[in-house]
């Protein structure tokens, strides 16, 4: 086999037995947030940049159509996909308030955000829990490496964070977590599978 094939999947399976571990308890509370924001007739706003923003989306296509089973739609909304939007925020004020100025324009008190940051560094990131913390809308953070700044956010009511310091290890637990809130929020909301 092939060294870097062996040592890519070893890192990840041993990042997962960790994981597996140490995140049970904040899934299930992010989860738990999600279902009462959701159930309460609040909205999810979604953001992150690059592989975090295709995550957002992912995550998004799964509450608004379905995941596992057929049930209702789910609100929510990715801040990434708007071309138009993201750069004439960009052009107008700055890259750094792509995501908050749109949680300005559509985030309402008992919305939740959740904000994806690999590093937990991203100015656009921050700003967004700063714009969600500012309208009354609590915050989900998932990040990896030690959490960043984001992780320290006053406004994050749960962390979910990925102890490693390889963005491609990170981003393929991401999509675990973000699969198994879309799991527990069926299977609460709906009867869904566990």
């Amino acid at each position: 086999m092939n060294p870097l094939i062996h040592q890519v999947m070893q890192d990840g399976i041993e990042l997962r037995q960790l994981c597996k571990n140490t995140l049970a308890e904040p899934i299930q509370e992010a989860a738990d947030v999600m279902i009462q924001c959701l159930q309460s007739g609040g909205k999810i706003l979604v953001c992150g940049n690059g592989g975090s923003a295709a995550d957002a989306q992912h995550f998004v296509g799964e509450l608004v159509n379905r995941f596992e089973i057929d049930r209702p739609g789910l609100a929510a909304i990715a801040l990434t996909p708007d071309a138009s939007v993201i750069t004439s925020i960009a052009n107008d004020f700055s890259f750094d308030r792509v995501f908050s100025r749109q949680i300005e324009a559509l985030g309402r008190p008992g919305d939740l955000l959740l904000a994806i940051s690999t590093s937990g560094t991203s100015k656009n990131i921050l700003a967004a829990a700063d714009a969600a913390a500012s309208i009354g809308m609590e915050t989900i953070a998932l990040t990896g490496c030690d959490g960043g700044t984001l992780g320290q956010h006053s406004n994050v009511r749960v962390l979910i964070n990925i102890p490693h310091h390889s963005t491609p290890r990170i981003q393929e637990m991401h999509v675990t977590c973000l699969h198994l809130l879309c799991s527990l929020i069926d299977l609460h909301m709906f009867g869904g599978e566990s």
